[in-house]
């Protein structure tokens, strides 16, 4: 069972895809928005949580006060799941969910800066895919944004493009945790 953890939805329940994701333990949201909270990344943010799954990450920033959430999953049936999480949490006046590949997203100009990124990628995406990706979202961030991207603890961390900087790295079990911030 996946679970928001905190916020206007903590506890709540939800749905998740019936095959091809892989939602974000509690224990890891947990710690990674506690990070972010510590460093006030969240609350009144415009967030983008690319490759959603289930919506997990975008969803548990809306319910700790993110202002603005678009969530972005290829796979029609896991968009739907998101949208039905958004609805059943109240949370989908701030939630947008677009059903559509996250290359083809990020190569678009984003209406507005991002704040905070979160990429949890399939593990199967390649490395070289995934730097694609983050080199594309740079002239979308804010000033001070953060990124976040989430992999395999036994694969190699991203390769952060110009206008990112690393600014530290966790490890949970089996799943890594890498943070960058704009320079």
């Amino acid at each position: 069972m996946t679970r928001i953890v905190a916020g206007s939805a903590g506890g709540r329940t939800l749905q998740v895809p019936p095959r091809g994701t892989r939602p974000t333990s509690e224990r890891v949201r947990e710690a990674l928005f506690s990070r972010l909270e510590h460093r006030d990344a969240v609350a009144g943010a415009r967030v983008l949580d690319l490759y959603a799954g289930s919506g997990a990450l975008g969803l548990e920033a809306a319910s700790r006060g993110a202002a603005a959430v678009t969530l972005v999953e290829a796979a029609r049936a896991a968009a739907d799941v998101c949208r039905r999480n958004a609805t059943t949490l109240g949370l989908s006046a701030r939630v947008q969910v677009v059903a559509e590949r996250v290359e083809r997203f990020v190569a678009r100009p984003a209406a507005a800066p991002w704040d905070l990124v979160l990429l949890d990628p399939p593990y199967d995406v390649p490395a070289a895919a995934l730097d694609d990706v983050l080199a594309a979202l740079v002239p979308a961030l804010a000033p001070d944004a953060v990124v976040v991207v989430e992999r395999s603890a036994r694969g190699a961390g991203p390769t952060w493009p110009g206008g990112l900087v690393a600014d530290g790295e966790r490890g949970y079990g089996e799943t890594h945790v890498w943070f960058a911030t704009t320079s």
